[in-house]
């Protein structure tokens, strides 16, 4: 009898977590990094972890995910050039149709060379403006989260 509730109780428990990807339907999030990381790059790793779960939770093929980086936020993808932990998390996130999105304000202003100082960065992940891109995904249907 105990063996049956135990049971019962190990089929009740795993079935409340099957169903994550049935439980959130499509979605469109953007995610805004615009600080610094702190010490050893802690609050990156820590947004990077954010995203990696909710990817996991909605399921991959169920989300639509971009960043956008501007101000401090880009030295993550500085940062990324000589820390592996970010390396890999950004390198994952980008394997999951992630998108990391860059402000040419920011570049501009800090005169920043996105191909020499930043980790995987094309032109076509170059915005014109980070803050106006936010607003713009936002009109697009994007779920606004700020890690």
């Amino acid at each position: 009898m105990l063996a049956r509730v135990l049971i019962f109780v190990a089929l009740a428990f795993c079935a409340g977590f099957a169903g994550a990807e049935e439980r959130y339907g499509p979605q469109k999030v953007v995610y805004h990094i615009n600080k610094l990381g702190g010490e050893e790059n802690k609050a990156y790793g820590a947004a990077l972890t954010n995203i990696r779960n909710h990817v996991a939770a909605v399921g991959a093929d169920n989300i639509h995910v971009k960043v956008v980086l501007h101000g401090d936020g880009v030295e993550l993808l500085r940062q990324a050039v000589t820390d592996t932990a970010l390396q890999m998390s950004v390198t994952d996130l980008k394997s999951q149709n992630v998108q990391f999105l860059v402000c040419n304000n920011t570049l501009e202003g800090r005169e920043i060379d996105p191909d020499a100082d930043l980790f995987e960065v094309f032109e076509e992940d170059i915005v014109p403006s980070g803050v106006a891109e936010l607003s713009h995904l936002q009109q697009q249907g994007y779920t606004y989260v700020k890690p």
